[in-house]
């Protein structure tokens, strides 16, 4: 039981918050990585699959509820066994969404609450990969490609100077924005005014024939932001998505080539990182991190890495198997 309720408890809690803490209650994050653990699920299900993991009904405890924490707080406080108590259902069943909309963790309420509140959707983008890639976007500036789809709300003399433009803010927003166009009928809604951290907000997806009022378009309204920071700038049409990063520097992320590297909506992008080499490389990573209790070091740990990134792929991508090879290499540790 300590395996799901404090070692994976403790590695996925700081992926669901920006200040990347670990003092954070259960929520449907946490519990749907640590279920697909279990399940020995392909992990790559983690960012695109109708999944997620509520506790089993039969328990009687608070009902999952889009507006509230109350279903994984009350199984965290009286001390479930979550190896036992977890069951895995449709996210579109549990929660109302499409079963289209659905994008494993990146749709559920505690990743909106985090990185959807406000703002313009990029932070859902830049902290998946953060916690799933292993890389900030400072990593993967590349002034390269083309600035095509770089929204509206990026002024492209920052302070006046241009430069600051075409030297850091093209480099990060080239690759990424046209990525998180992927999000453009995601919000999420709470009362500013009586609920200024949105405790009681919930996720809110624009079906089809849904007309935002601030769009006249499904696209929600944060899309639109700040237009005359530069009005020559993309105007987000819809939720089309493509990945300008599969040239370019950040090939070395290992783009999966039997995808087409752009598509609709949050679900075909989540695939398209879930399926990358990065992806991989950064699960092993943090299991390596998280049972040897250092980061590898030298050689050795590096080709153990590489031995162990080969394990989690040809098994189906099931991390119960990094773990048992993590712990047997750092045996001696």
């Amino acid at each position: 039981n300590a395996f799901y309720s404090v070692t994976l408890k403790n590695m996925a809690t700081p992926w669901t918050n920006r200040d990347f803490t670990v003092f954070e209650p259960l929520n449907d994050y946490t519990a749907t990585f640590i279920g697909l653990v279990r399940d020995d699920a392909d992990l790559r299900e983690a960012l695109y699959a109708d999944v997620i993991y509520i506790g089993d009904p039969a328990l009687g405890v608070t009902p999952y509820s889009n507006s509230n924490n109350a279903h994984y707080e009350t199984l965290e406080n009286q001390g479930y066994n979550l190896r036992t108590a977890l069951v895995r259902r449709n996210q579109s069943a549990v929660t109302g969404l499409p079963a289209a909309a659905t994008a494993g963790v990146m749709t559920t309420r505690a990743a909106a609450k985090a990185f959807m509140i406000d703002g313009t959707n990029r932070a859902n983008f830049r902290y998946t990969l953060l916690n799933h890639l292993c890389n900030d976007m400072e990593q993967l500036k590349d002034a390269t490609r083309p600035a095509d789809r770089i929204r509206q709300d990026i002024s492209r003399s920052p302070g006046g100077d241009s430069r600051i433009y075409l030297n850091n803010c093209i480099a990060c927003h080239s690759g990424m924005d046209p990525l998180v166009q992927a999000f453009a009928y995601y919000d999420y809604v709470y009362d500013a005014d009586n609920d200024e951290e949105g405790e009681s907000g919930r996720l809110d997806y624009n079906s089809p024939g849904a007309v935002d009022a601030d769009t006249g378009s499904r696209v929600k309204g944060k899309y639109h932001v700040n237009a005359n920071n530069f009005k020559p700038g993309f105007v987000t049409p819809d939720d089309a998505w493509i990945n300008y990063w599969r040239q370019g520097p950040n090939t070395h992320l290992g783009w999966d080539g039997g995808l087409s590297g752009s598509g609709n909506g949050a679900k075909t992008m989540g695939q398209e990182l879930s399926h990358s080499g990065a992806f991989a490389s950064c699960q092993v990573e943090k299991v390596f991190k998280n049972v040897c209790l250092r980061p590898p070091a030298n050689a050795a740990d590096r080709g153990q890495v590489a031995t162990m990134v080969s394990n989690f792929e040809n098994s189906s991508y099931r991390l119960k198997q990094v773990f048992a090879d993590a712990a047997v290499y750092c045996m001696g540790d």
